[in-house]
């Protein structure tokens, strides 16, 4: 981080007119929708998210992603197995965060299913951040995943003056891109923009477009658009499949990149280019510093040998080419962050590398996650009880980052990149093992509390699941508490002439939590000086409103956020259903207790009968019992 102080105001900033739509760059006419705003995080909210299927390619959702099944039970799971309104299946994409200021100590939560929400007002000040992004045009990829709508979102929030917004959408089939922006602003967390500025969102401009595409599948009239009006680029476009086909997450994260870094080379007015990478790019070091470090392989050559190779060939290969990565997806990430070294030495350019990005801690609204990646679908599938053993080493370091800070740090790093130019490329690790640890048996024991006294709806099982540190002890559980009674309501199911389906559906329980132990059973140490540094920079506005202070983060609270929010924009489950899901789950309990309770006796009872030595010993053992009651004074009628 530079230390050298500069002047902190916006420079060469040029007010320009915007560019009327063209065909296929078309601003919004989506302001006029006036969402009721939510004040309390387990409020009712009858609209609820609109969230079709996405494209991988649409936006980074989380730094982690495998897939899980998770089951919204609404009756008994032995009936109507292919009933959709019975079982509920949402896949959870291959899965799987300073700052020396007093720390902002939030009041605790009480957890009775009517939290403070804490959500924000739109902000006002002048501040160096928000001078800076006055009038200036914003080109953001990856706009419809998880981080890139916060970004939007807290870009048109604090910045109104910001001149447009320009995101890139894919089209679908049967939905232009105009369709899936309305569909995008549908979603509750623009609820305060829509309550208190609606016709800000119409800043934001939709570009037809592709990353997997040739120039991004932008035509060319809206690239001499973006050339000649934008001057701050944030790409967080990617796909997060960690097992992706090599040859798409290559044309995806790879040449995406080198994409994004042709088009800004035409822009003439580009400030600052600011890169969404992933802390685990470089997992295989247990240490990894705030540096762009040499890649796996040379992506230029990988990027032509895609190009002719078969696509057998290349899934035949994969596991040499990427070595010591646990997946496609943080092989091509340290590939991406390469071609920056190379390609965009002359663009004002700096990268950040988020950790496991998961909800908001609390702005614009406490709790909010829209996606079931990682952590979140771990708990989404503990609290249904479908997932009851998982292979995770309690002592380590989870790090997760609330997806406030990420974003927050994205608008800082352009801000700095713009007006301080620093030398190089920026390199910021966004995350929290080093300044603010969370242990995943923390995240065990916190979790386990919160989705037993605020419960999903039409739970299948009591939610006991626990942490193995020993890998043959979780398989030899993971078999019989998952696997058995699968095959036992398949079976159930076949003869009563239903579908079966968990088997399937815990297979692919069981392929997601797989991709997910080299994270859970690893730990490394990330150093976040420049992010430090970079919060210190800031003015005291700045650093309130833009806040990546990560000190901030009281865990418990968080995690019990955390799940109430998995509880209303996940599930959509209401609050007023808390009462009845509490008596469901005090049932289960016992049903719970009763069923070890039988389990042990069977087992007991079994070995009572093969075994001679069991019988004696406990024989040996009950009668020293009597005799020790006998010499009680309460045992002489014994």
């Amino acid at each position: 981080m530079d230390e050298k102080a500069r002047d902190p105001s916006p420079k060469n900033r040029r007010k320009s007119s915007r560019p009327g739509p063209s065909s296929s760059c078309v601003s919004s006419s989506g302001s006029s929708r006036q969402g009721s705003r939510t004040e309390e995080l387990g409020a009712e909210d009858g609209r609820g998210d609109s969230r079709g299927k996405r494209s991988i390619v649409d936006g980074e959702d989380e730094e982690q992603g495998a897939s899980l099944i998770v089951l919204d039970v609404k009756e008994n799971p032995c009936q109507s197995w292919s009933s959709p309104n019975n079982i509920v299946t949402t896949g959870l994409r291959e899965c799987f965060a300073g700052v020396w200021s007093v720390c902002r100590r939030f009041p605790e939560p009480s957890f009775n299913g009517h939290v403070d929400n804490w959500a924000f007002k739109m902000d006002r000040p002048t501040t160096p951040i928000t001078a800076f992004f006055k009038n200036r045009s914003v080109f953001i990829t990856g706009a419809t995943g998880f981080l890139g709508k916060a970004t939007v979102e807290k870009l048109l929030r604090t910045c109104p003056e910001v001149q447009t917004v320009y995101i890139l959408i894919r089209p679908k089939s049967g939905s232009d891109v105009q369709a899936r922006l309305e569909e995008l602003l549908d979603n509750s967390l623009y609820d305060t923009i829509r309550q208190e500025d609606p016709d800000v969102l119409k800043k934001i401009v939709p570009v037809s477009g592709d990353i997997t595409l040739p120039y991004l599948g932008i035509s060319e009239q809206d690239q001499q658009t973006l050339a000649e009006e934008v001057s701050v680029v944030i790409h967080s476009a990617a796909t997060v499949k960690f097992d992706e086909k090599l040859k798409l997450s290559i044309n995806v994260n790879v040449q995406g990149t080198k994409r994004i870094v042709e088009l800004c080379k035409r822009m003439s007015k580009l400030a600052a280019l600011v890169h969404v990478s992933t802390a685990y790019a470089n997992c295989e070091r247990e240490e990894i510093d705030e540096i762009v470090y040499p890649p796996p392989a040379d992506p230029n050559k990988l990027i032509q040998c895609m190009e002719w190779m078969d696509d057998d060939v290349v899934e035949t290969i994969t596991p040499q080419l990427i070595g010591n990565k646990p997946n496609t997806y943080t092989y091509t990430k340290a590939l991406a962050e390469h071609i920056l070294t190379v390609e965009a030495q002359t663009l004002p350019v700096c990268i950040v590398r988020p950790s496991i990005v998961t909800a908001t801690w609390k702005e614009p609204v406490a709790g909010w996650v829209d996606n079931v990646n990682g952590p979140t679908g771990l708990i989404a599938a503990c609290g249904k009880g479908v997932l009851r053993t998982l292979l995770c080493h309690r002592n380590k370091v989870a790090d997760l980052i609330p997806l406030d800070f990420p974003v927050n740090l994205i608008l800082s790093a352009a801000w700095y990149t713009a007006e301080h130019k620093p030398e190089g490329i920026k390199v910021y690790n966004c995350c929290t093992g080093t300044q603010n640890p969370l242990l995943w048996g923390d995240l065990e024991n916190w979790g386990f509390k919160h989705l037993v006294s605020n419960p999903l709806s039409d739970v299948l099982w009591y939610p006991a699941a626990s942490f193995k540190t020993n890998k043959v002890w979780h398989n030899i559980n993971d078999f019989f508490i998952h696997y058995v009674p699968a095959y036992m309501m398949d079976i159930f199911a076949s003869l009563t002439g239903r579908k079966p389906v968990m088997l399937k559906i815990y297979k692919k329980i069981t392929k997601a939590v797989q991709s997910l132990q080299y994270f859970t059973v690893n730990q490394w140490q990330f150093n976040t000086d420049n992010m430090v540094a970079l919060y210190e920079l800031l003015s005291p506005e700045d650093q309130r409103m833009f806040s990546f202070n990560v000190r901030e983060v009281n865990w418990p609270t968080y995690i019990g956020k955390y799940c109430l929010g998995l509880r209303k924009y996940i599930m959509k489950d209401d609050c007023s259903t808390l009462p009845a899901a509490r008596k469901h789950v005090r049932k289960l309990y016992w049903v719970h207790k009763f069923t070890q309770f039988f389990l042990i006796l069977i087992f007991w009872r079994a070995i009572m009968f093969r075994c001679e030595t069991a019988r004696q010993l406990w024989s040996f053992m009950f009668g020293m019992v009597l005799r020790m009651a006998r010499m009680l004074p309460i045992g002489e009628a014994i």
